[in-house]
C-alpha cells in the first residue's frame, strides 16, 4: 500500500497553525513568519580554505530556495533559528555579497537567533542587515531558539540537531531530512535548510512524529 504524498503538512498546536514546507521551512500564516534553521552559508568556502574542492554554488542554491519562499509566501519577517553562516573562515566577500543581494531583492526583515556556529560572528553579523539575538526569543507565545529549550512549556521551535529519519523498506534504505514533532516537550525541531549540511538520525518516542521531506513533499511517520 503506497502512502499519499502531501506537498505540505499543517501542524496545529493550540491556536497556532504551522505549515511545514518541503523546502525545509515553516510558515506561520497568522503571524506572517517564515522560519528556517541551519543555513550554513560559507561552509563550502570553509572546506575550500582547508584544501577541499567543494563548489560554491551551494550558497546560491540555498539562497535561491529561500528567495523563492519569500516570493511565494510574502512573510513580514524571516527568522533564522541559528547558524546562518558556518564560520569566520567561510565569510568571504562573495558569500557576504550573496546574502546582501538576497536581502535587497526580497526586502524581507531578517532576524537571527545566533547558533553555535555564528555566535562568535555577532559583531560582523550585526553589520549585515540582520537583527541578532544571543538568546531564545518569544514571538506571540512561540519560543524560537537554536538549541532545543529544555525548560519551557511554551511551543518551542528550534534547529541545531539537523534531524533525519531512516526508512527501511525491504532491501532499500533511505535517510531523509525531517521535521521532528515532540508533543510531550511541545517542541518542533526543524531540518537544516542549507544545501550542504549533515544530519542526525532520530528515533521516534511514543506519540512523536517525523514529517519527512521527500521529493518535494512532506510525509508523516509515527502518527
Amino acid at each position: 500500500m503506497s502512502l499519499p504524498l502531501i506537498a505540505t503538512e499543517t501542524l496545529t498546536v493550540g491556536q497556532i497553525q504551522l505549515l511545514l514546507l518541503p523546502e525545509r521551512a515553516v510558515f506561520v500564516e497568522s503571524l506572517k513568519l517564515l522560519l528556517v534553521s541551519d543555513v550554513h552559508l560559507g561552509k563550502a568556502e570553509t572546506f575550500q580554505h582547508y584544501g577541499l574542492p567543494v563548489s560554491s554554488q551551494v550558497n546560491h542554491a540555498t539562497l535561491g530556495r529561500l528567495e523563492a519562499l519569500c516570493a511565494q509566501y510574502k512573510p513580514d519577517s524571516l527568522w533564522i533559528l541559528g547558524d546562518l553562516f558556518h564560520g569566520h573562515v567561510g565569510m568571504d566577500d562573495e558569500v557576504i555579497d550573496a546574502w546582501l543581494k538576497f536581502l535587497h531583492r526580497t526586502q524581507v526583515s531578517a532576524y537571527l537567533i545566533l547558533g553555535n556556529h555564528d555566535r562568535p560572528l555577532e559583531e560582523t553579523l550585526t553589520q549585515l542587515s540582520v537583527a541578532c539575538f544571543m538568546e531564545a526569543v518569544e514571538v506571540e507565545g512561540v519560543l524560537l531558539s537554536h538549541e532545543p529549550d529544555l525548560d519551557s512549556n511554551r511551543l518551542n521551535i528550534c534547529g541545531h540537531i539537523h534531524p533525519c529519519f531512516r526508512l527501511s523498506m525491504g532491501c532499500d534504505r533511505l535517510r531523509l531530512p525531517c521535521f521532528h514533532w515532540q508533543p510531550q516537550q511541545n517542541r518542533l525541531m526543524l531540518p537544516s535548510f542549507g544545501e550542504f549540511t549533515g544530519g542526525y538520525n532520530i528515533a521516534l518516542a511514543a506519540g512523536e512524529v517525523a514529517y519527512v521531506v521527500a521529493d518535494g513533499a512532506v510525509v508523516a511517520f509515527g502518527r
